[in-house]
């Protein structure tokens, strides 16, 4: 394998991608429960003339293309993101020698600036092509008003992944990066993939969206408060930079408690449902299984109080991503096992 082409693989940053496609299968996951749960509402599923053969669902009405084109527009996303943040701190001098996490790619100089900048608008292309076959597949011609909505998000989407550390007014620059990631990660990917299958709005769902959305903030948090000293050298003001390391730990404790305290309402809330509802089998304490997926994250703060060398907190990154997208996979497993 060649210099160049691990430098590329490292400037995708895979081990970003789980936590990006959490909220897209939690999204799926309760999708499908809806679904599975609600025959009246498979019947209002609209049919896409001319490609019924190839999107329309394999079973019970869900159409798994939705899904599946889904995670490969927010991977598209995910590794456009990285490049651009690879590109924007590299250029404007961020990433060097004081960084405390992996070279990237610029820093190293094995990819040239033009190149990254070629590989962003390449990328660009690909994600807006993945994301407008998505919202086609999910919504046809038909729902033009909700269909531009969608296109508008994606396109944003894109103007977030790039503008997060490029150009002048770059918003990570100024605090606003852990904003941005709750959107995108939390209500945008859960509650807009859940709409995509099931052509329904259901509020209950802001709670499991606020729990990625906020933990895929305290990875972000985690990441700054391991930066905080080379940011503030490179006038990269994050929130960490701007309310300093003691106040950045009781943020952090606050995003995991209140993700904690939202996705057990949701599971509350799912579950005397079902009891409420006569029409719905015996509910099912598997219903709860994704909150085991919080258990590592009180280890987690514990380590994260003792904390006195910013740099020692890279590892603890890991966890709070791989935990994020656990209680991901758990969402699908629970939702398999109670269907």
């Amino acid at each position: 394998m060649s210099t160049k082409f691990k430098a590329w693989i490292s400037a995708a940053r895979l081990r970003t991608l789980p936590l990006s496609i959490s909220g897209i299968l939690v999204g799926s996951a309760y999708a499908f429960y809806r679904l599975e749960n609600n025959y009246s509402l498979l019947q209002q599923q609209p049919k896409i003339g001319g490609l019924s053969d190839l999107v329309q669902a394999f079973g019970n009405g869900f159409n798994y293309w939705i899904p599946i084109l889904a995670l490969i527009t927010t991977l598209g996303f995910q590794v456009l993101s990285n490049f651009a943040n690879d590109y924007g701190d590299g250029v404007k001098g961020t990433d060097n020698d004081d960084r405390v996490g992996p070279m990237r790619a610029l820093q190293s100089g094995i990819i040239l600036a033009h190149e990254m900048k070629r590989a962003m608008i390449i990328t660009a292309v690909l994600t807006l092509i993945s994301a407008i076959a998505l919202i086609y597949v999910s919504l046809g011609i038909e729902q033009l008003l909700i269909s531009l909505f969608f296109l508008v998000l994606g396109i944003a989407a894109i103007w977030a992944a790039i503008k997060y550390t490029v150009g002048d007014n770059a918003y990570g620059y100024r605090g606003l990066g852990d904003v941005f990631v709750f959107i995108f990660f939390g209500p945008v990917s859960v509650m807009g993939i859940f709409y995509l299958i099931t052509k329904a709005v259901d509020w209950n769902m802001i709670l499991p969206s606020i729990t990625i959305g906020l933990l895929s903030v305290a990875v972000l948090n985690l990441n700054n408060m391991r930066d905080i000293e080379s940011d503030k050298k490179a006038g990269k003001n994050t929130i960490v930079v701007k309310m300093g390391s003691m106040k950045a730990k009781l943020f952090h404790y606050t995003l995991i408690t209140i993700s904690l305290v939202t996705a057990s309402l949701f599971f509350i809330t799912l579950y005397y449902k079902e009891v409420m509802d006569e029409n719905m089998t015996q509910p099912s304490l598997f219903m709860f299984l994704p909150l085991l997926a919080f258990l590592p994250l009180f280890l987690h703060l514990k380590v994260v109080e003792l904390n006195k060398v910013p740099a020692l907190l890279d590892p603890e990154l890991k966890k709070v991503a791989l935990s994020t997208f656990a209680f991901a996979v758990l969402s699908v497993l629970s939702v398999w096992i109670v269907s």
